[in-house]
């Protein structure tokens, strides 16, 4: 590296640290003289930093919002802090950054010194997140691995185990990752099957970059995100409720949020409820916390299914005897 190059790069750490810098303490700090200070200024604004000037005794320079995002300059503890915190943004599919957050992820470890991704590494590796029932995580590794080959629409080969367990190996131009809660999925056209596809990319193992790149296709969905919903829908059954709730359309309302339900009050005391999930549990679930009384008209699942939580409720409650009621406790 010049000794102009290293220079601009000393110079830029200190002016992005937010303050503001007078022009002799710059000087001192590089060991050069004012008129070198400010050619360096003006050069850092022709590469995209906008570096505010500030005349008078109290002047100095200072690094400011501009219009794009120029590169930074991270010292090591920054540079670890930013890998770690993308990485925990990655694993909890943070709503709204998650993609943007494995991008990012995918930039950093590539230019990341190895003692650096050492370090990242083994603060990942001695951290347990506490994970929800909402499984399974995906290694950040993994998901930087897979971006990459999107970013660069290069075909892979990968090992995939499907939902009845069957391992097969599939040969696919990857798209799109997709984040849905707490499971990502990969979206790309698969060439053996010759149509496009989603991949629950827990379920991936073995991918091989292949050096080629993919054809490029029009997805049929206005975006990936839609895609994988639209699948999601197609594969799961759709339960459609309707009960009637014996409790005021008002205080019902405020308890549903934005759940997909719909109300129609029948007299001032009870109202009729519509809604729809893809599992019986959350329809249950959403029904017993209300806090009203309640009759199913359907599905018959769902009663059938209300029946059997009663059942287990009331065991619970009521053992027979010489048992114990088990209360499940936390700490």
């Amino acid at each position: 590296m010049s000794h102009t190059a290293a220079r601009l790069l000393s110079l830029l750490s200190l002016l992005q640290t937010p303050r503001e810098w007078p022009g002799s303490e710059l000087a001192g700090r590089l060991g050069v003289s004012l008129r070198t200070v400010r050619r360096d200024v003006e050069r850092l604004r022709d590469l995209g930093y906008p570096v505010q000037a500030t005349m008078g005794t109290l002047g100095g320079y200072r690094l400011v919002a501009g219009k794009a995002m120029p590169p930074l300059l991270l010292d090591d503890e920054e540079a670890v802090a930013i890998a770690v915190g993308l990485r925990t943004a990655a694993r909890h599919a943070v709503a709204g950054i998650e993609d943007a957050s494995v991008r990012a992820l995918a930039k950093v470890e590539q230019v990341l010194p190895s003692r650096l991704r050492h370090r990242v590494g083994a603060l990942g590796g001695a951290t347990v997140p506490l994970l929800t029932w909402e499984q399974p995580t995906v290694e950040p590794e993994h998901l930087t691995s897979l971006a990459a080959a999107v970013t660069a629409r290069e075909q892979l080969r990968f090992n995939y185990r499907r939902q009845d367990g069957a391992d097969s190996e599939r040969l696919v131009e990857p798209h799109k990752l997709v984040s849905a809660g707490r499971r990502w999925y990969l979206v790309g056209y698969d060439n053996d099957r010759a149509d496009w596809r989603i991949f629950r990319v827990d379920r991936i193992s073995g991918q091989r970059p292949t050096g080629r790149r993919g054809t490029p296709r029009t997805l049929p969905a206005p975006d990936a995100a839609e895609y994988v919903a639209g699948r999601l829908v197609e594969r799961s059954p759709v339960y459609r409720a309707v009960a009637t709730l014996h409790a005021p359309v008002e205080r019902v309302a405020g308890r549903l949020g934005d759940a997909p339900t719909d109300l129609e009050p029948i007299d001032a005391d009870s109202c009729r409820l519509h809604s729809h999930s893809d599992t019986l549990e959350w329809l249950a679930w959403r029904l017993l916390t209300l806090g009203c009384a309640f009759e199913v008209h359907e599905p018959p699942e769902l009663v059938d299914y209300l029946r059997e939580l009663g059942a287990r409720a009331t065991g619970a409650a009521d053992p027979p005897p010489g048992q114990t009621a088990t209360v499940a406790h936390s700490r």
